[in-house]
């Protein structure tokens, strides 16, 4: 296993449950501020992992804790202001707030690294929408917004579930490229994602889930390399 010479984020046996149902069952890992991603075929608990981790299903044991602050099973709110951002699987725009109404809403402050004027030099193509409501807006500029409205609430950490999900392999390209840029600012990513190419380029360390369980942690260069390991963890070649 390698482990992150310092630890801000860590997940200790972690359980959650659908009723009966035992989904996440005693999931542990820990971070530092490099990129962490999380790979696994669907249905093997990433998503309720990451719905666990910003406080919109409970925790039935374990810790989710950050910077020595224990997370599980605070609200939403809480979880933003004690510094972690969500960039949620579908995206969730507001279909009738303008681009520029879903970055002003978030209230960052001028004197923070992410403000709105920033986040149009991060998205250009956001600045060009600015006017154009969440629903007139491609796959990909919604998820320009919703990451850009995450990363206006300033977080040090930034968990982001699925973000090239249903995209164009030319967007994911791009969407890849300037989170490069954001990570090596020194911004600490969570990445739970299927497109493998796509994590095993933006982190440098990968978790594999299988049936609520952490199955592997491994060097984003072994797994992005090695079709066996592929093949065994993910069913891909």
């Amino acid at each position: 296993m390698t482990t992150p010479p310092e630890t801000s984020f860590e997940v200790s046996d972690l359980n959650v449950y659908y009723g009966h149902v035992h989904v996440l069952q005693d999931v542990s890992f820990r971070m530092g501020t490099e990129p962490l991603g999380m790979v696994g075929r669907n249905g093997m608990g990433k998503s309720t992992l990451v719905k666990a981790i910003a406080g919109f299903i409970p925790v039935r044991s374990g810790s989710i804790s950050f910077e020595g602050r224990d997370l599980a099973n605070k609200q939403p709110y809480q979880i933003t202001r004690a510094g972690i951002a969500h960039v949620p699987q579908g995206r969730r725009i507001f279909p009738s707030l303008t681009v520029h109404e879903h970055l002003t809403m978030v209230g960052a402050r001028k004197s923070d690294r992410w403000t709105v004027p920033a986040i149009y030099d991060l998205f250009p193509r956001l600045a060009e929408r600015k006017r154009n409501g969440g629903a007139e807006l491609s796959g990909g500029e919604q998820q320009m917004l919703a990451i850009g409205r995450a990363l206006l609430s300033n977080p040090r950490l930034l968990v982001m579930d699925e973000p090239s999900e249903g995209l164009a392999p030319a967007v994911v390209d791009h969407l890849a490229e300037v989170l490069r840029g954001v990570v090596s600012e020194g911004q600490a990513v969570l990445l739970i994602e299927q497109n493998l190419r796509f994590a095993t380029e933006l982190c440098d360390r990968i978790l594999v889930m299988v049936n609520g369980r952490i199955a592997a942690d491994l060097p984003a260069s072994e797994i992005a390399g090695d079709a066996e390991v592929q093949n065994k963890y993910l069913g891909v070649v």
